[in-house]
């Protein structure tokens, strides 16, 4: 493809008639579920009436983000191998969620990973702790987000990056305000079946290209580029930094607040690992075919034209559906790409608003004792709040890798979220102090870490190097969380919490009932 030969950044009508097409059908969802959101249980949880199968599918939906489709492909299409590193570091985080996380969280749980790590201890200060930590992995990932949204938009509507990211955060509040989590999931599982379907379409026309080989892929990519594009260290060189990167896809995934949130919409256990069954399949599938349609990208567009769209190669996906079906197809990538960016800011609204209400407003300032009316109203006016500052942070942050974004928000749920989570279930002796400190130090370390990172310093800033070495904090603020935990707990014993983890125990074995 000629640099500069693409249509996009010229308004097209394909896309926006398949925007408008989209959006209208999840509204009439939206407006469907809002008559059945009722009660904060409906709101947070869908009334629990989800199956295994469609919260499979919801879950992929929530999961597959702006980052999976958007900045897998191009990552992959500028740095070559090392871009898998991001597909096969999101899949095996599920293993982890079916076997370690599901059955107890929805077991113990109402509507936040809060309320397990709550659950024999202190309701005030962990709860506390835990909304932080939430909100601290809600905004970071909303980031990535809004960045692609604002992106896509931008060059399917012609108008400015700012005016997209507001578009993209009015219609995400419509969803949330007045569906809550029926319309929430709804929407996921068009978006899930839309995004399964449009990035197999793309590898099914990438490989007619190739003979169906993706060898033959490779290998053109290869001889394009030079052989280092099917070699690891183009994008992670320092083998730390390709651990620490690891660690924090592999363990944040049981550390996202809106992926945890899911397993309480469904009815029991069985149905909560059913849902990661399906879910790690999807998954699975769609992060195999981002790899080819990153190296389509790179032999089919090209990386000059990538980065003359844009320089964090987000657009790979778009320029290469152009490429191999002209402005109908680009029209419809885009229209998929949107609906994948609206569906998981809606979850990401959501589980922030779970946390500010549920968690704070009434656990903590009121005790647990708010009417039903109280508790929805604040529950939207947070989405309210959080809806605002994803438009602020999606402005801010213009022009970043949309991949690279959310690797750190993973970071942080692996570093303050995964370890709290763990040590709660698992470990008897674990207390209130405890928790609080694994989820403070975890997350604040790692936000720290990452604010001295190259990330940072050195691509935001333009400092000529960082105070921390690595890109990805995880390798060090993972243990930390961990051993802060382990030694408060050691510490500070609480002899109500040990009491009280055999009560626990059945509950997380043997649910409610």
């Amino acid at each position: 493809m000629n640099p500069g030969a693409s249509n996009l950044g010229e308004p097209n009508a394909t896309a926006i008639a398949f925007f408008l097409a989209f959006i209208a059908v999840t509204l009439a969802i939206t407006w469907w579920a809002a008559r059945r959101t009722r009660t904060t249980e409906e709101f947070f949880a869908a009334g629990r009436s989800i199956g295994g199968r469609q919260n499979g599918f919801a879950l992929a939906g929530d999961y597959m983000s702006a980052a999976s489709f958007l900045g897998i492909a191009g990552l992959v299409s500028l740095s070559g191998f090392d871009g898998l590193i991001y597909s096969t570091g999101w899949l095996v985080g599920w293993p982890v969620v079916l076997f370690l996380i599901a059955e107890p969280l929805r077991n113990l749980g109402r509507y936040t990973f809060a309320d397990v790590v709550s659950f024999r201890l202190r309701q005030v200060p962990v709860r506390v702790s835990a909304a932080i930590g939430t909100l601290a992995v809600v905004s970071l990932y909303l980031i990535a987000q809004m960045v692609g949204a604002g992106n896509l938009v931008k060059l399917m509507f012609g108008i400015s990056y700012e005016s997209a990211v507001v578009i993209v955060g009015g219609v995400m509040l419509a969803y949330v305000l007045f569906g809550g989590m029926i319309a929430t999931t709804w929407v996921q599982i068009v978006k899930a079946v839309l995004l399964l379907g449009g990035a197999a379409l793309l590898c099914f026309l990438t490989l007619s290209r190739f003979g169906f080989s993706p060898v033959q892929l490779f290998a053109a990519a290869a001889a394009e580029y030079g052989p280092e594009v099917l070699a690891p260290g183009k994008q992670v060189a320092n083998p730390l930094d390709a651990v620490s990167l690891g660690l924090a896809l592999m363990f944040g995934t049981a550390g996202l607040p809106h992926i945890l949130m899911r397993f309480y919409t469904v009815p029991d256990a069985r149905a909560a690992r059913q849902s990661v069954f399906w879910a790690t399949g999807l998954i699975g599938a769609f992060y195999l075919m981002t790899f080819v349609l990153g190296f389509g990208a790179m032999v089919l567009v090209g990386r000059e034209a990538i980065l003359l769209v844009d320089q964090g190669g987000n657009m790979a996906a778009p320029l290469l559906a152009e490429v191999l079906g002209g402005t109908g197809l680009l029209g419809f990538i885009a229209a998929v790409a949107f609906a994948t960016i609206l569906a998981v800011v809606a979850g990401l609204a959501l589980s922030g608003a779970a946390a500010l209400s549920h968690d704070l407003w009434v656990s903590v300032h009121r005790r647990g004792d708010a009417p039903r009316d109280e508790q929805i109203l604040v529950a939207r006016v947070a989405t309210v709040v959080l809806g605002v500052v994803a438009i602020l942070l999606g402005i801010l942050f213009k022009g970043q890798n949309v991949a690279y974004m959310v690797g750190l928000a993973f970071a942080v749920a692996a570093s303050g979220n995964f370890p709290a989570l763990v040590l709660s279930i698992f470990w008897r002796r674990f207390t209130t102090a405890g928790a609080v400190t694994a989820i403070i130090v975890g997350t604040v370390s790692s936000l720290v870490l990452i604010a001295l990172s190259p990330t940072i310093m050195v691509d935001l800033l333009g400092r000529p190097e960082a105070l921390f070495p690595l890109k990805n904090p995880a390798l060090l603020t993972i243990p930390l969380g961990f051993a802060a935990g382990i030694l408060v707990s050691l510490l500070k014993p609480e002899p109500s919490a040990l009491a009280a983890y055999d009560a626990k125990e059945r509950r997380m074995i043997m649910g409610s009932a």
